[in-house]
């Protein structure tokens, strides 16, 4: 789920949201308006309930919010990456580049997000009290103790032992602790994530066919979510178990065709493209340092009328925004970052950043196509990683597609 409208950055880290919120936000303030408040706090003029009901809908995603916030500061914590914050339809995302390191380390990046969610719960409650301690609206009242039992639901919903949700990471924890197998674990997580999405499907419908309608669909909806998001998780984790042990430098295309970031593209086009017909051109300065990566994609934007004025460095992907990895790091450390504008592309440094090598969605494509075809008797692959190293050759000149 794509952000879509830029919230900032919190810590340093990019938030936005999805348009999709605005349908929840919509969703809490007609159903709090003019359903809960008017029910529990009769003959109030409509604008209280509307404004209590916007309020209530911003603070509850403010929550949102700052269950995910949790999520990425312990990761980072613990050394992981995180790409950006996202609050969309069925909650919030944060997005992880990397995996943790040991089952304490996934145990506790999981069960901070419920914990921040009891302790807003806590709060709201604590406001609630203090309100009505001081003779304030029953109505103000009544939206904090919704707020305080909202926040703690949504904990204790997240603590079920299904992946995606948070307790399926404690699960996965758990039997990695137990099995010693981070891979294994994942897919028991998955698969349990994956029978509880059917569960909750078939009781939406069945709510649905009693007449239960709106609270019927949204059940099938998310239990639709979680089928969907747990399948994904546990062929991801399958995909990791594979490529166990492989490192970018095993996958890469080494000593790569490059340009420098004064060439013209009309001159890339000439001299190269047409030629070599790769699709993937690096560049780099006279020192030998990265200095952003070309694609075809970026070439084909530039008119043809100006091609001969235009310099590569003023259409490259910017070397910051390029992901990066060094020879010796794990593909499948290296494989979240690969998107942005380098177009599914990745740059192998060495520790000077001189360019060594690039991975492209090819060599990706190619490398898990090919897991597991070799024997453990090859003399090129050990047992117990993803039968993918390759013994060293010369891949200048082979298409990056």
């Amino acid at each position: 789920m794509r952000s879509t409208i830029p919230l900032g950055r919190i810590y340093g880290i990019q938030v936005g949201m999805n348009i999709s919120v605005l349908v929840i936000v919509a969703i809490l303030v007609f159903g709090l308006a003019f359903g809960r408040f008017p029910l529990a706090f009769p003959d109030l003029p409509v604008a209280a309930y509307l404004a209590a009901g916007v309020v209530a809908a911003l603070l509850f995603m403010a929550s949102l919010l700052a269950h995910e916030v949790a999520h990425a500061l312990m990761a980072r914590r613990h050394g992981i990456e995180v790409a950006r914050i996202t609050l969309w339809l069925l909650g919030g995302l944060a997005e992880l580049r990397g995996e943790p390191r040991s089952p304490r380390a996934d145990l506790q990046i999981a069960v901070v997000g419920p914990l921040t969610s009891v302790a807003a719960g806590l709060v709201f409650g604590a406001v609630a009290a203090l309100v009505q301690v001081f003779g304030g609206p029953p109505l103000v009242v009544g939206l904090f103790v919704y707020l305080a039992a909202v926040n703690v639901l949504l904990a204790v919903f997240n603590l079920i032992p299904a992946a995606p949700l948070d307790g399926g990471r404690v699960l996965r924890a758990a039997l990695w602790w137990r099995w010693g197998d981070r891979g294994r674990a994942a897919v028991a997580a998955a698969r349990a994530g994956r029978v509880f999405g059917y569960a909750l499907i078939a009781i939406g419908f069945t709510q649905i066919v009693f007449g239960a309608g709106f609270n019927g669909l949204w059940l099938a909806l998310i239990g639709l979510f979680l089928v969907n998001a747990a399948s994904a998780e546990e062929q991801q984790a399958r995909l990791g178990s594979a490529l166990r042990g492989v490192r970018v430098s095993d996958v890469m295309s080494a000593d790569p065709v490059v340009s420098r970031p004064d060439e013209t593209v009309a001159g890339l086009i000439e001299e190269v493209v047409l030629s070599r017909r790769l699709s993937t051109y690096p560049l780099v300065d006279r020192d030998g340092g990265f200095a952003g990566l070309v694609t075809l994609n970026r070439v084909r934007q530039v008119p043809p009328r100006a091609r001969a004025a235009t310099r590569l460095a003023e259409i490259a992907c910017p070397p910051g925004e390029v992901p990066a990895a060094t020879p010796e790091e794990p593909l499948m450390d290296l494989l979240p970052r690969m998107a942005g504008c380098a177009d599914g592309r990745a740059v192998v440094l060495d520790p000077g950043g001189r360019l060594v090598g690039l991975l492209t969605p090819t060599d990706v494509s190619r490398v898990i196509q090919t897991a597991g075809l070799h024997s453990v008797a090859d003399p090129y692959h050990a047992p117990g990683g993803a039968d993918l190293a390759v013994p060293p050759r010369d891949h200048r000149g082979r298409d990056a597609a």
